[in-house]
C-alpha cells in the first residue's frame, strides 16, 4: 500500500520564524536568558504550527474548485474560463489558485489570490487566445489554502488531466450568423450593397415601409387596397460556394503570432454558414502539392459540421502548392457553375504568373475570386518617416513590394477574374462583402 503523505507547504512566515528561532539560540551561546527564550519561542510555535495543522487537515473537503470552460476553444479569439472556488471552512481562507495551462500558451506564472469568507464561492475568470489548431491538454487546478496564521499551507488538486480541443474560430463564425439572422451584418462591419438589376425571384406582394425600393411599387396593387404596396423579391438559391485553401509554404506567414492559413481557414468557416443561411451550397477543397479534403457543396443539416471537422482536422508541412493539380481536380469534380473562393498569397507579380495560366482556366468556367493578404509590416515602413540612408532604402524596397500586390491587381483583373486585397484581421469582413456584392450583381 502507498503511503499518501500529507499536502503541506510552509509560508513565508514559517520560514521567517525558523530563521528568528535560530537567530535566538544563537544568542542563547552568549547569553542564558536568550537560551529560555528561544524555548520558549519553540514552544509557541509549535502549538501555533499544530494548530494551523489541525485547523486546515480537520475538513476532508475545506476548499472545492473547479474549472469552467466550453467543449472546444475557439482559434484566434479570446476565450473566457472560469475556476469556481468555495470555502467550505469555518473561516476566513487565504487562498491561492494555479491553473496548469496547455503548453502552447508557454505560461508558466498563471496565479491568483484570493481571500474568501466561510461558506461563500467565487469566480476567477480568464482569456486564453489560442492560435494554432489542435488538442490541448489542461494540467490541475492547484488550490493552496491558509488560515489567518499564515503558517502552512495546504494544497488541494482538481480538474486533472482535461484535453480541450481548438476548432477553427466558431466565436467569429456565431458573430456573423446572429448578425444574418437579425439583418444586422452592417453592425459587423458589412457594407450595405445596392441590388443591381434583376436578379431575384418574386416572393410575394407587401405593404411599403421606409426603406424599401420605390422602384418595386406594384401600382395596381396599390390601387385596389388604397395603401402602397410594392413587389418583394427573393436571392437566387441553391447556388454552390466552394472555398478553396492553399495550405502551401505561401500560407506560412505569421500575423499577430497566427498563420495565414489560420486566418483563411477561420473565414472560409464564417463564409460557408453565411452562404447556408443564404439558402446556398457551401462546399470546400483544401490542397498543397495535392488535394488534402474535398467536400462537394450540399444543402443539408449536417454541411457545417462537416465543414468544420474537416478544417479542424487539416495538417500540412507548408510544402509547395500545385495549382495545376487543383485545377484538374476542380474540372472533374465540379460541373455546376460555382462560385469559387480561393484563400492563397501572392508576394510578387512572377510568383502569380507561375500559377496565373491555371487560374484562367478555372475561371472559364466558374466565378473564381483570389483572396490574398495584404503585409502589413510593408505599410507600418511606408508610414514611418525616414531619418539615414539606409531607412531610405528600406522605404524603397517596401514601395517595390507594394507596387507588386498593386500590379496582382491589375494583373487578375485583366484576366477577369476577381481579388480580394485585405489584411488578415478584416479577411471575414472583406471575404462576406464581396459574396454580397457578387449576389447583388447577380454574377453568380
Amino acid at each position: 500500500m502507498k503511503l499518501k503523505l500529507p499536502e503541506i507547504y510552509f509560508t513565508t512566515r514559517s520560514y521567517g520564524l525558523t530563521a528568528v528561532l535560530v537567530l535566538v539560540y544563537l544568542l542563547g551561546f552568549i547569553n542564558v536568558f536568550f537560551y529560555h527564550t528561544a524555548n520558549i519561542l519553540l514552544l509557541l510555535f509549535l502549538l501555533a504550527f499544530g494548530l494551523d495543522v489541525f485547523v486546515l487537515f480537520r475538513n476532508k473537503n475545506g476548499v472545492l474548485a473547479k474549472r469552467i470552460t466550453g467543449a472546444k476553444l475557439s482559434n484566434g479569439d479570446e476565450n473566457i474560463v472560469s475556476i469556481q472556488v468555495e470555502n467550505n471552512y469555518g473561516f476566513k481562507a487565504h487562498i491561492t489558485i494555479i491553473d496548469e495551462l496547455p503548453i502552447q500558451f508557454q505560461i508558466r506564472n498563471f496565479e491568483r489570490k484570493i481571500i474568501l469568507e466561510s461558506g461563500k464561492e467565487n469566480f476567477i475568470r480568464y482569456s486564453l487566445r489560442p492560435v494554432q489548431r489542435g488538442e490541448y491538454h489542461f494540467g490541475a487546478v492547484r488550490v493552496f489554502v491558509a488560515s489567518a496564521l499564515n503558517l502552512i499551507e495546504r494544497r488541494f488538486s482538481f480538474e486533472q488531466g482535461v484535453m480541450l480541443p481548438v476548432y477553427p474560430s466558431f466565436i467569429q463564425m456565431r458573430k456573423y450568423e446572429l448578425l444574418a439572422i437579425h439583418n444586422k451584418l452592417t453592425a459587423g462591419g458589412i457594407k450595405k450593397i445596392r441590388r443591381i438589376g434583376q436578379t431575384s425571384e418574386f416572393d410575394q406582394i407587401k405593404e411599403y415601409v421606409a426603406g424599401d425600393d420605390i422602384r418595386s411599387v406594384n401600382w395596381k396593387a396599390t390601387a385596389r387596397r388604397d395603401k402602397l404596396m410594392v413587389n418583394k423579391y427573393q436571392d437566387e438559391k441553391s447556388q454552390s460556394v466552394y472555398c478553396l485553401v492553399d495550405m502551401g509554404r505561401n500560407m506560412k506567414m505569421p500575423f499577430e503570432q497566427m498563420a495565414l492559413l489560420d486566418y483563411a481557414i477561420n473565414a472560409s468557416l464564417v463564409i460557408s454558414n453565411i452562404a447556408h443561411l443564404k439558402n446556398d451550397k457551401p462546399g470546400l477543397i483544401t490542397f498543397t502539392h495535392e488535394i488534402k479534403s474535398h467536400i462537394a457543396a450540399e444543402r443539408r443539416n449536417s454541411q457545417m459540421i462537416r465543414i468544420s471537422e474537416t478544417l479542424y482536422n487539416q495538417q500540412t508541412n507548408f510544402s509547395e502548392s500545385d495549382f495545376e493539380r487543383l485545377y484538374m481536380h476542380v474540372k472533374r469534380t465540379i460541373n455546376q457553375r460555382s462560385l469559387l473562393l480561393l484563400f492563397t498569397n501572392f508576394e510578387s507579380l512572377s510568383s502569380l504568373k507561375r500559377q496565373l495560366k491555371y487560374l484562367k482556366q478555372i475561371a472559364k468556367q466558374h466565378l473564381l475570386v483570389v483572396i490574398f493578404f495584404e503585409n502589413t509590416e510593408l505599410k507600418t515602413v511606408l508610414t514611418k518617416n525616414v531619418g539615414n540612408t539606409f531607412e531610405i532604402y528600406y522605404k524603397t524596397i517596401a514601395e517595390k513590394f507594394e507596387l507588386e500586390k498593386r500590379l496582382i491587381i491589375k494583373e487578375l483583373s485583366a484576366c477577369g477574374i476577381q481579388s480580394i486585397y485585405t489584411t488578415p484581421q478584416n479577411l471575414s469582413v472583406n471575404t462576406i462583402n464581396k459574396y454580397l456584392e457578387l449576389k447583388a450583381r447577380g454574377l453568380v
